[in-house]
């Protein structure tokens, strides 16, 4: 408690902050901020804020200001019917053709398996404020726009005069609430007006004897109402929105105006909460027969918020939002040393003198982030890196809470009736890439929208599947929308016909799983609907030539090829990305089983005996890999996907380890690939050429991203980023925003259940010290590391589960067992009780050749703070060790004598024998 008795809120610390490193002396990193210098000219300059559900434009204008708004469930449509009787006979007829070596004639009959287009995403509206005209002649040089990613909070500042105008905006999960807080530094100088309005047909007014806006409206019940007459078009979602205006007790006055707006005259400050709600009741109800009531569910909300303050809603948004973004840190700097590089001095002379200012001002806080963004090509500031990596995870905390729907093309944000390709989900690439970071970055609370999604598709998908394809099991395709459709896209085969979406899908419940190692999660959420996809998978393939089990018809998503007879085509047999999807799924399918003691079942028995029957991964007569089952040539050698590397990453059948050689053809695939293409292939690349361990490569697909776009002339661009960080296509995609942390995460931290790779593509010349503290591995470990020059320096390694782990870095491999593996009398307890939750303990290895004994008066474990592990004498243990100072805190010192058993100078290891105890304790 404070002084006055208040109580003060104090956060559980996260895993990484239990660890700090004490050696590594890292610059600074700058505040996670995203900075504008004026108000936003175009809607990718405005600061995009959010809670899952709500989300909101922060333009920032000054007389005019704008507040873009939008409910993650306002789409067109209603439910569908995603079967097609006749589906059948056209697949028998596709087959047939593809069978023939007719690829063209079976690329023009797919059409028929084509269903009916996606229902499209929507916005809800605008809260518009205008100010006096005396703030059309504000100060431009006071005025400051600013996203804090530290506490998800967006202020605008300037001055008009002597006053000093200033503007909060966040959105609160635990009261889901849009806040806004105006304020003026001169008592008595704030006045405007507000109001709301929607490009969707609605009714807005003041709400009377209240200081409260409503708005009410509604969506198409189709996705083109205009082609069907007022009596045949269905209901479409409801909505009702409030807006809710306080000002200062005892200054100023609120007036109604034309009973649509408020009037703010002479107020110290106001403060503005916007609530919403909808009355979507789940993918399978239509509107017509929902049972809520939006109206009553928006003024609910508002009533439990009359009791809280301003700053009462601050602080709860502020411990919600941080106790998710504060388990990652990220920082990164060039190298300290002060040798000149090579043609350092003379490149250095030849920057223009605008550059040199540029650089110059990278630290200062008035430098724009866009000016950083376009500066980067020179100075490849690594504090832009840190920025963008967080402003991923920011998003994501933004627009992907439990009990949300996915998170679409656009995340929640979208300012139009038809937004670019229906802002939908696509199943190809762009939802999956929305949660690659997930999981990696540690924030799989924000990934079960996805798993409820993936449910209700195994639901309307087990339809398409047995009614399309006579199949058991679930099937989804290429694009989906709120309601879950899994039927084929309309129109052409090339990006229609794919019915891979749902086995993409699926892929990550089992990572899942093997981030987490929750087995209820496994046995009661992901197996049945991994089950339901391999029934599917299994029904799908068919015999072909030579034994295999073949796709047909199939796809490489979105890419033609040029048929033997000359012809453009896109269906065939067994496309690389077909059957390595088909690959990783089969594998979790017996490993679920495994974990769950399913072993014996029908269907892993059936999946077994399929999985060496699958059609291979190929390598081309150029050395590349094969996209489809044959050699065809192809037309776009550029092309935007990277679908044939798929068990590259995010796959696993494709490894440095196991699979050299394809290795080897996959490096070459992405070089005749090329680098440019939309943000997300730039991302995804980045993430393939992490895999490859070429750091080399995966940088520089990092500095390709970071183009500034203009949004006048987008055209002209592939990829890039626009003011506000949102990835291009061009135009928007958030998909990119997400597939750049994934892609730094995987630079720096690869696992799979029983191997930390650490720093595996870390560009050393680039990024040559730094520390990434709350990454997570596979096998539930949490994972900091801190490196300097370039060499690995210190490691912190957390789990909860009693697992073995190998470290590997640079060909260097440490075995690594938990404390529970330990026997033997504790320390004392008195030690134990004062060190935070126990990281791995340290390895366990073979007795070796002894080298000698040595007596420690004062040693530590690089990695971190950890519960002293049940160490009698004679037991082994590992690590790098190093002398403690007084100083340090949260770490175990052991005091003892040993016998060195094994010495590696290389990375200045010691392997141990405890022979006896001296002290153990932990530093303070």
């Amino acid at each position: 408690m404070e002084e006055d008795g208040d109580w003060v809120l104090v956060r559980r610390p996260s895993e990484k902050d239990l660890w700090e490193p004490s050696l590594i002396q890292t610059e600074p990193s700058k505040p996670l901020k995203v900075r504008f210098n004026e108000p936003a000219k175009h809607w990718t300059d405005a600061i995009p804020i959010g809670n899952g559900r709500l989300g909101a434009m922060v333009w920032g204008g000054v007389q005019f200001e704008t507040l873009n708004l939008n409910e993650d469930t306002l789409w067109t449509g209603n439910p569908g019917n995603y079967t097609d009787p006749e589906a059948p006979k056209a697949l028998a007829e596709v087959r047939k053709l593809v069978d023939d070596g007719q690829f063209a004639e079976a690329t023009t009959e797919a059409v028929k398996l084509s269903g009916n287009p996606s229902a499209v995403y929507q916005l809800l509206g605008d809260i518009k404020l205008e100010f006096n005209d005396s703030h059309a002649s504000y100060s431009e040089a006071t005025y400051s726009r600013v996203l804090d990613l530290d506490t998800a909070t967006t202020k605008v500042e300037y001055s008009v005069g002597e006053v000093k105008f200033t503007r909060e905006h966040f959105t609160s999960k635990p009261d889901q609430v849009i806040v806004t807080k105006i304020s003026g530094s001169k008592s008595g100088s704030l006045s405007f007006t507000v109001s709301l309005d929607s490009k969707l047909h609605h009714y807005s007014q003041v709400k009377n004897g209240t200081n409260q806006i409503i708005i009410e409206g509604s969506c198409h019940g189709t996705r083109d109402p205009l082609k069907l007459n007022e009596n045949d078009n269905p209901k479409g979602i409801q909505f009702h929105g409030i807006l809710d205006l306080t000002i200062s007790d005892g200054v100023g006055a609120i007036h109604a105006l034309d009973d649509k707006k408020l009037n703010v005259e002479g107020s110290d400050w106001a403060v503005l909460l916007f609530v919403a709600s909808t009355s979507f009741d789940g993918p399978f109800t239509k509107p017509s027969d929902s049972k809520r009531n939006p109206t009553s569910e928006a003024q609910s909300t508002l009533n439990s918020l009359r009791n809280l303050s301003y700053d009462d809603l601050y602080a709860r948004h502020l411990d919600d939002y941080q106790n998710l973004f504060h388990r990652v840190s990220l920082q990164l700097s060039k190298s300290s040393k002060k040798s000149v590089e090579k043609n350092g001095s003379l490149g250095m002379k030849l920057l223009s003198s605008a550059t040199d200012l540029k650089l110059e001002s990278s630290a200062d806080d008035t430098f724009s982030t866009a000016e950083r963004v376009k500066s980067f090509q020179v100075d490849e500031d690594p504090s832009l890196v840190e920025l963008l990596f967080q402003y991923g995870r920011y998003l994501l905390i933004s627009c992907s809470r439990p009990g949300t729907q996915v998170a679409n093309l656009q995340g929640i944000w979208n300012k139009d009736i038809q937004p670019p390709w229906d802002g939908a989900q696509h199943l190809n690439i762009n939802l999956q890439m929305n949660y690659w970071p997930a999981l990696p970055c540690n924030l799989h609370e924000c990934q079960e929208p996805l798993f409820d999604y993936i449910s209700s598709l195994s639901v309307n998908g087990s339809k398409t599947a047995q009614v399309n394809y006579e199949a058991r099991g679930w099937v989804a395709h290429q694009v989906s929308d709120l309601w879950a459709k899994t039927s084929p896209d309309q129109g052409q085969a090339v990006w229609a016909l794919w019915p891979m979406g749902g086995a993409w899908l699926c892929t990550h419940l089992w990572e899942h799983y093997t981030y987490t190692m929750d087995k209820g999660f496994l046995e009661s959420k992901s197996y049945p609907m991994l089950e339901g996809c391999a029934s599917f998978l299994l029904d799908w393939l068919i015999e072909g030539k030579g034994g295999f089990l073949e796709t047909n018809p199939s796809t490489s998503p979105e890419h033609t090829f040029t048929a033997p007879d000359g012809k453009p085509a896109s269906v065939s047999y067994s496309s690389t990305m077909d059957m390595s999807i088909i690959r990783e799924v089969f594998s979790e399918v017996v490993s679920a089983a495994e974990a769950l003691g399913k072993s014996g079942d029908d269907l892993v028995d059936r999946v077994r005996k399929a999985q060496p029957r699958l059609y291979p991964t190929k390598i081309a007569r150029d050395g590349s890999i094969m996209e489809w089952a044959q050699d065809f040539e192809d037309p776009e050698v550029h092309h935007r996907h990277v679908s044939h590397l798929f068990g590259l990453f995010p796959g696993h059948t494709i490894t440095v380890e196991r699979t050299p050689d394809l290795c080897k053809a996959a490096d070459y695939t992405l070089h005749k690939r090329g680098e440019d293409g939309p943000g997300w292939s730039t991302t995804w690349k980045t993430a393939l050429w992490a895999r490859l361990r070429n750091s080399e490569r995966a940088y520089s697909m990092v500095k390709h991203l970071f183009n500034l776009v203009d949004p006048d002339h987008e055209g002209d661009y592939e990829g890039g980023i626009y003011s506000n960080l949102f990835t291009a296509h061009p135009p928007f995609q958030i998909d990119a925003n997400f597939g750049f942390s994934a892609a730094v995460a995987e630079m720096l931290l690869q696992s799979t259940v029983k191997d930390l790779f650490l720093l595996p593509a870390l560009p050393r010349d680039k990024w040559a010290n730094g520390c990434v503290k709350g990454l997570k591995a596979r096998g539930g470990v949490t994972v900091n590391i801190c490196w300097n020059e370039g060499d690995l320096h210190e490691v912190g390694l957390w789990s909860k589960n009693p697992n073995s782990l190998r470290l590997h870095f640079r060909g260097i491999t440490v075995a690594v067992f938990n404390h529970a593996h330990f026997s033997g009398s504790p320390p004392p307890p008195s030690a134990a009780s004062r060190c935070p939750s126990p990281p791995i303990s340290p390895p366990l290895l073979p007795q070796s050749q002894e080298f000698g004994r040595i007596r420690v008066r004062s040693i530590a474990l690089a990695a971190g703070c950890w519960t002293p592990p049940h160490v009698a004498p004679g037991n082994q243990i590992a690590g790098l060790l190093r002398a403690v100072s007084r100083e340090e805190r949260k770490r175990w010192v052991m005091r003892g004598a040993f016998t060195v058993i094994k010495r590696r100078s290389s990375d200045a290891a010691l392997y141990l024998r405890l022979d006896h105890w001296i002290s153990t304790e932990c530093a303070t």
